[in-house]
């Protein structure tokens, strides 16, 4: 089998395992380049499982995952990471400031973070240069978010991850977060894939969606199809009769 030729992630027939619990199933599908698409279903139905695949943090029993085209296996894991980045829903920091946490990625690498792509990362998130001497502890949950993706970006990603990032941020920094995530796609041409509970959010901030249900992509299209969708399942969990 070949790569689809507009994919950056693909998998085919990935089945993964962990505990005696069959948690993904001949999984098959893929995620456009330089699109926003978004992953929807209910709890326990994969869909961090199938992030850490996509970074390589797991990996699966069975199946071929392609990442721009090459074998997940083939990439040597840093460069993996550095091309995959995740932000996650916890945006975890370090004791100190913010910038010591900006340069954590180059850090780890035995590599040094310039002030000036500090200040650069800090403009594109939407903070202030000045925020990079602050304590990470003073931040709000938005800023704190913000942080975590301008961390992420350090690498300059391909492919970004995103693991429920706006589920505990007010209504306005959700809408601030949503803006950001469109323009860092539409400037850079960044292929995002975002796991949200927001089906809102997924119809308008998606141009594609997956739903996954029980270990299973059930239906996949533009996400357009949400609000229409052709499998039984997907229509009772759009109405909300399926957590």
């Amino acid at each position: 089998m070949t790569s689809h030729p507009n994919a950056a992630v693909q998998f085919q027939d990935v089945n993964f395992s962990a505990d005696g619990v069959h948690i993904l199933k001949d999984i098959t599908g893929y995620f456009p380049e330089g699109k926003i698409t978004t992953l929807v279903g209910p709890s326990g139905a994969g869909k961090t499982t199938l992030f850490r695949l996509c970074n390589g943090l797991k990996s699966p029993n069975s199946g071929e995952i392609y990442i721009k085209g090459k074998k997940l296996d083939a990439y040597e894991p840093v460069k993996l990471r550095r091309n995959v980045g995740i932000a996650l829903q916890s945006a975890t920091m370090l004791s100190g400031s913010v910038q010591k946490n900006l340069a954590m990625p180059l850090t780890l690498q035995g590599e040094q973070l310039s002030e000036e792509r500090a200040q650069e990362l800090m403009r594109i998130v939407g903070l202030d240069g000045s925020f990079l001497k602050k304590n990470s502890k003073d931040l709000s949950g938005g800023q704190r978010q913000k942080l975590s993706i301008a961390r992420t970006l350090v690498n300059r990603p391909e492919i970004l991850l995103l693991d429920e990032i706006t589920s505990s941020l007010d209504r306005v920094s959700q809408q601030d977060i949503e803006a950001l995530i469109q323009q860092i796609n539409q400037k850079y041409g960044t292929t995002i894939i975002w796991i949200t509970h927001n089906l809102q959010q997924a119809r308008t901030i998606g141009e594609f969606t997956w739903v996954m249900m029980e270990g299973k992509v059930i239906e996949t299209g533009e996400s357009g199809f949400l609000d229409n969708p052709k499998n039984t399942q997907v229509k009772r969990f759009v109405k909300g009769e399926l957590e």
